[in-house]
């Protein structure tokens, strides 16, 4: 799993592609989603303060996990439908490794609580983990142009935005 998360963070598209295949790497996707969001909780803890850091990286993994999942969703809708190809051919599940794993260059946001520089570093990692979205869809959808699965994630992020923001509404801590 460490070294399919390496090579998934440094876009290796042999990578994406053999987790896509392997239906028995959702549960080491799943484990990389937790992974990124602990890290993320423990990163954005300087923002927010020890004492309710728990409860947010708490909150964080479940808010992760949910998001995980919508995600692939809405990618799996948009790029089967408005962005489909004839060589488009997936399944929700193909879109959750592919996506857990680009979650991996999150796991760099722990350097977040780092006074003064933390913030910028966990940006980084954040648009890292945007272009490892981007290599995920592409190759889950099994499109040819990236531009395509750039375009799959901009009209994907609509929709996951606005529920996203839904379910933290009704669920963050306080």
């Amino acid at each position: 799993m460490i070294q399919r998360m390496v090579n998934a963070a440094l876009l290796r598209v042999e990578t994406y592609e053999e987790v896509e295949a392997d239906k028995s790497a959702t549960l080491q996707a799943l484990m990389v989603v937790i992974l990124s969001a602990i890290a993320a909780g423990v990163g954005s803890v300087g923002t927010r303060g020890a004492a309710t850091g728990f409860a947010w990286i708490a909150f964080g993994v479940a808010f992760g996990l949910v998001g995980w999942a919508l995600w692939a969703l809405i990618t799996y809708f948009v790029g089967t439908t408005l962005f489909k190809t004839p060589d488009t051919h997936a399944d929700w599940g193909e879109l959750a490794r592919t996506l857990g794993f680009a979650q991996s260059p999150g796991v760099l946001k722990v350097v977040g609580i780092v006074p003064a520089i933390g913030p910028l570093l966990f940006a980084a990692a954040s648009i890292w983990q945007l272009m490892a979205m981007v290599v995920a869809i592409r190759q889950a959808l099994d499109y040819s142009s990236t531009w395509r699965a750039v375009g799959v994630a901009v009209v994907g992020f609509i929709p996951y935005e606005i529920l996203m923001a839904l379910v933290f509404l009704v669920a963050a801590p306080l």
